[in-house]
């Protein structure tokens, strides 16, 4: 069937957003199911989504059909969304205080190896090939059905939710034995921290999206979440990687050789998110996540200026691939990481499924409004557009430097506490006295 070019940029555009939608519809449901069926029952239904969406994927060529394309890429999508809402929040309800960052970032460090992995499959000489492209877009269905059988078998439920929101006491201290690999007698402060969380549970009502929205306590965090999980789109990083190829060509590396030079940035990235990992344990976030900001503010004006500078000097393309490959580091270490996380230290755990939920559908759209308004931007401003990105880590800046309080080694309790007064919340200021 022949397609008009206009028609190809329709099915493509289709074909990218519609995972787009699918991650932020995932998010929104993720919530519902993880505190109905528990953490573990919403990890089983994201792993379910991707089987699926990898068996539409296998049948694409034999049916020939854009249609199981456009219906894989949306289960797929769901199964994306359920994963980024849940696997952050699911690895900070069960790691130990001390630990709770380093565990966090475990999310971004699945995200770029899943990125490296897909770079690779799609090599010309993997299965980036017109006759294998539909094995690359489901080849991650393995990692899914091992997972599914590790949520099932192995896998242990967070014992905050047992504790807190089905109030299955004896089961959740045996759970929290199991992880923690110590008798309950000797885990005191845990289970004192899971009763005064427990104790201000104040009504049975489930907390829905719209409860959060209407508790004035928590207009800051929600805010704080979703401007946060957005940022991280609007920080310019796929736009980074969209120019990436061409600039490392530019720097006369040659077709082939771009394309191993860009594997090195998603080499660069897995560095960053293990490098995050010891960081997240030993600086404070606020002040990390600060410096991530300002660092790839930073990077995107000397990108932008050493793209339009190109014709003037030949070190210009070296300059390009220097600040490609350092906005990488940099993001990796704050940007990357501290977002999908940041929600499950400023939530309780009653609100956290759907705070969390929130936050990843905006992270969703974040990615949705780049995907769509990108290309056109970009063939009208060209290399300016990196300064759009450059403007919103700005502002992006300004909020977490005002309002965003410093989470490491605290009681999400005692986080909350600090940002209770909505926009008025001042939790960085120094109290004398």
């Amino acid at each position: 069937m022949d397609v008009s070019k206009n028609g190809l940029k329709i099915v493509w555009s289709s074909v990218v957003s519609i995972f787009l939608i699918g991650g932020a519809a995932g998010s929104f449901l993720s919530s519902w199911v993880a505190d109905r069926y528990g953490r573990k029952g919403a990890l089983f239904v994201g792993n379910i989504f991707g089987i699926i969406g990898a068996a539409m994927f296998f049948l694409i060529r034999k049916l020939n059909s854009i249609e199981i394309l456009l219906a894989g890429r949306l289960v797929v999508g769901l199964s994306g969304g359920f994963a980024t809402s849940i696997v952050p929040m699911y690895m900070s309800e069960i790691a130990p205080l001390r630990l709770r960052g380093a565990v966090g970032v475990i999310c971004q460090l699945g995200i770029t190896c899943g990125v490296f992995l897909g770079q690779i499959a799609g090599l010309d000489t993997v299965l980036g090939t017109e006759n294998s492209w539909h094995y690359m877009l489901g080849a991650f269905v393995p990692l899914c059905i091992y997972a599914l059988v590790f949520t099932s078998i192995i896998l242990p439920e967070s014992p905050k939710y047992l504790y807190i929101i089905k109030e299955q006491k004896q089961k959740a201290l045996d759970e929290l034995s199991r992880i923690r690999k110590m008798d309950i007698m000797l885990l005191e402060v845990e289970i004192s921290s899971l009763q005064q969380e427990i104790e201000t549970k104040t009504t049975a009502e489930p907390w829905t999206i719209k409860r959060i929205f209407k508790d004035p306590s928590l207009r800051l965090p929600v805010f704080l979440v979703c401007i946060i999980q957005f940022g991280q789109q609007m920080s310019g990083i796929n736009v980074v990687f969209y120019y990436s190829n061409s600039i490392f060509i530019n720097a006369g590396l040659g077709i082939t050789g771009a394309q191993y030079a860009t594997l090195g940035t998603g080499v660069a990235n897995i560095g960053m998110a293990l490098a995050s990992v010891p960081v997240m344990s030993t600086l404070n976030r606020r002040g990390v996540l600060l410096t991530s900001i300002y660092l790839c503010l930073g990077c995107l004006i000397v990108l932008c200026t050493s793209i339009l500078l190109t014709h003037l000097s030949s070190h210009m393309p070296i300059i390009c691939t220097i600040a490609v490959l350092a906005y990488v580091i940099f993001y990796g270490i704050g940007l990357g990481p501290i977002p999908y996380f940041i929600g499950s230290e400023l939530f309780d755990v009653g609100p956290r499924p759907a705070a969390m939920a929130l936050g990843s559908v905006f992270n969703w759209g974040g990615n949705f409004i780049v995907g769509m308004t990108f290309p056109t931007i970009e063939s009208i401003m060209g290399p300016y557009t990196f300064l759009i990105f450059a403007v919103f880590l700005l502002l992006l800046g300004q909020i977490v430097r005002i309002y965003l309080p410093e989470t490491r080694g605290k009681n999400t309790m005692d986080i909350a506490a600090l940002i209770s007064q909505g926009f008025n919340s001042r939790p960085n200021s120094i109290r004398h006295g």
